[in-house]
C-alpha cells in the first residue's frame, strides 16, 4: 500500500474542495438568481471540463502554466521554481476540472428557492448578503455540501490531467490514482488490487453519502 500517495491523495481533495466551496457558493448563486446575457456562455464554460478530454484539459493547463508562459514566468520570479510537474500545478488543474462538480449543485440548489423568500427578506429590510447566510444558506446547504463530496471523489480518481499536469513524482504529485497505474506497469497486481479496493472504498462511501444527503435536501424542500 503507497501511503505517501493515499496521503497526498487526500490532502489534495481536502484542498481542492477549500478552494471550491467558496467559488461554487458565490458562482452558484449567481448564476441561479441572476438573468443576463451570455448566461448560457458562462454555463457552458463551467460545464466544459465534464465534456472534454482529461488530455485536452491537460495539454492546455500545461501550456497556461509551462515555463514560457506569462503565468509559469511569473510563478518562477516569484518563487525561483517552475510551476509545472508540482503539487501547486496539480492542485490547479483540480480546481479547474472539478468547477462543474462542486458549482451545478450549489446552482441548482438556489434555483430550488423560492423567490418569494428572497422577495419576503427584502420586504423585512435583509440586504442581499443577510438573506443569503441567514435564509437561502441553511436551504441550500445540501446542494453545496453534495458538490463538495462530488468534489473530493472526483479529484480521488482523477488521473488524465494530474499526469500531465503534475508527472507522477513520489511524495509530490504521484497520487494514489497515479500509484496504481505505476504498479500495474510493474506488474505488481496484488499492490495494485489493494490501493484499488481502498480508492473504490472512499469513493462508494462519499458518492453515498451525496445520495444521502440529496434524499433529505428532497425532504427539507
Amino acid at each position: 500500500m503507497d501511503w505517501q500517495a493515499l496521503n497526498l491523495s487526500l490532502a489534495l481533495g481536502g484542498m481542492t474542495v477549500l478552494i471550491l466551496m467558496p467559488i461554487a457558493l458565490l458562482l452558484g448563486r449567481w448564476l441561479a438568481c441572476t438573468r443576463f446575457r451570455g448566461r448560457a456562455v458562462i454555463e457552458a464554460l463551467v460545464t466544459l471540463p465534464l465534456v472534454l478530454p482529461p488530455t485536452v484539459i491537460g495539454f492546455y493547463l500545461l501550456s497556461g502554466m509551462g515555463p514560457s508562459s506569462p503565468i509559469g514566468r511569473a510563478w518562477q520570479a516569484l518563487f525561483g521554481d517552475g510551476l509545472v510537474f508540482t503539487f501547486e500545478a496539480v492542485l490547479i488543474a483540480s480546481v479547474i476540472v472539478n468547477l462543474p462538480f462542486a458549482v451545478q449543485p450549489a446552482q441548482r440548489a438556489f434555483e430550488a428557492i423560492s423567490q418569494d423568500l428572497r422577495d419576503a427578506a427584502a420586504t423585512c429590510g435583509h440586504s442581499s448578503w443577510r438573506c443569503l447566510w441567514r435564509i437561502e444558506l441553511p436551504l441550500a446547504w445540501p446542494g453545496l455540501l453534495t458538490g463538495a463530496v462530488l468534489s473530493f471523489a472526483h479529484t480521488l480518481g482523477e488521473f488524465g490531467v494530474v499526469l500531465m499536469v503534475g508527472g507522477s513524482i513520489p511524495g509530490e504529485t504521484r497520487t494514489l490514482a497515479l500509484s496504481i497505474y505505476d504498479r500495474v506497469q510493474g506488474f505488481d497486481m496484488q499492490g495494485a488490487n489493494s490501493m484499488a479496493l481502498v480508492l473504490m472504498a472512499i469513493s462508494l462511501a462519499t458518492v453515498s453519502m451525496t445520495f444521502v444527503l440529496s434524499q433529505r435536501g428532497r425532504r427539507h424542500g
